[in-house]
């Protein structure tokens, strides 16, 4: 994506995603918390990253240059949840690592703090053939340990409009097809969907008319999936707090159906991004209060968060930044219904490593 705005950088087939057989899996990224630090360990040379032969990278977002802070809004009603539990899917890079250096150093903090914690799973390829399969792997585990999975489609046409994580479906009509495939592996769980990042915050690179078709088809993808799943919970592109202004990004995100209960639970910010929770909270409501609708709520990406967005506005695995809140559904403030680890500490934006490779010298940064 461009530098200006919030960028994924998707490397390979899948991110954050593991498959259901076979190499085409999805992976997941989860982020650690504001629970109580544990002693560091003493920094140690960094090896090189290790790939994983099962598991393809996570993208990674750029953040936009800061936009004028967003208004405050008064709270309202807090939306509730079924369950406070997320799924940890048991593939991801940093659990590769894990597996890989029991001796390493490093390996309690990132295990613990990392790859213990529940994480979103990425299907970053566009494959009709494999997509049910595997969402179903994702989704069953889930239902097996009666926790709630957070999946992240992501193959819309154009993505990216060219930058790092470029690819996806051929055209629309192949996306809409993946899109009921996908939608056929929701099964009939509770389970969350991160529906295609930067999307809609992204979109001025695209004609009137290729965004209206855009907005169509992510329209559509919502309604799929709340039909073929009801429990399914499915949140809209909303960019992040230094991005668009909230009355713009409402604008948008009702254009592409987020607004409609038929398609929609509400929006998402900050995937791969780092700015503060306070921040997201503030935006999101003002998003919401301008994008209306019934019932709606936001979820904030608090992977990599905790000490907010870099004062110079650096998105490419920035110094000094330190995980965020522990993911989970219960958060105690209104209208906000979840603080996800879509993106996963520790892959690369690009400069620890090849776009998506996991970096423990980075995942042990942000988490000590």
């Amino acid at each position: 994506m461009v530098a200006a705005a919030s960028v994924v950088v998707a490397a390979g087939t899948v991110s954050g995603v593991i498959s259901a057989s076979g190499p085409d899996v999805p992976e997941a990224r989860p982020v650690s918390s504001a629970s109580p630090r544990l002693v560091p360990l003493p920094a140690v040379p960094s090896a090189s990253p290790t790939p994983s032969a099962t598991v393809s990278p996570s993208p990674s977002v750029r953040p936009k240059r800061p936009s004028a802070p967003a208004p405050r809004s008064s709270s309202q009603a807090k939306k509730t949840t079924a369950s406070a539990r997320l799924y940890r899917h048991p593939a991801s890079r940093v659990l590769d690592w894990v597996r890989a250096h029991p001796d390493d150093p490093r390996r309690p903090v990132i295990e613990s703090r990392i790859a213990d914690q529940p994480a979103a799973v990425w299907f970053a390829d566009w494959s009709p053939d494999t997509v049910t399969a595997r969402v179903r792997a994702v989704t069953s585990g889930g239902v097996a340990e009666g926790r709630v999975p957070v999946v992240v489609p992501y193959a819309i046409p154009g993505r990216d409009c060219g930058g790092h994580s470029e690819g996806g479906a051929p055209d629309l009509d192949a996306y809409d097809e993946w899109i009921d495939r996908f939608a056929a592996g929701l099964g009939g769980g509770e389970v969350v969907v991160i529906l295609e990042p930067d999307s809609v915050a992204q979109a001025d690179c695209l004609s009137a008319g290729e965004r209206a078709e855009r907005f169509a088809s992510l329209a559509r993808a919502g309604r799929v999936f709340k039909e073929a799943n009801p429990r399914a919970r499915v949140y809209y592109d909303a960019g992040h707090s230094g991005w668009h202004a909230p009355a713009k990004q409402a604008d948008l995100l009702r254009r592409a159906g987020a607004a409609s209960s038929a398609s929609s639970d509400g929006v998402f910010s900050n995937v791969s991004n780092f700015h503060g929770t306070a921040d997201e909270i503030a935006y999101d409501r003002a998003v919401l209060d301008a994008l209306g609708g019934t019932g709606l709520g936001a979820v904030i990406d608090t992977s990599r968060n905790g000490n907010g967005a870099p004062a110079d506005g650096e998105w490419c695995d920035p110094a000094g930044r330190t995980l965020g809140r522990a993911p989970t559904l219960s958060t105690g403030e209104a209208r906000i219904d979840a603080y996800l680890w879509v993106k996963l500490p520790g892959e690369s934006d690009g400069c620890k490593g090849a776009p998506g490779t996991f970096s423990p010298s980075y995942a042990y940064d942000l988490a000590r």
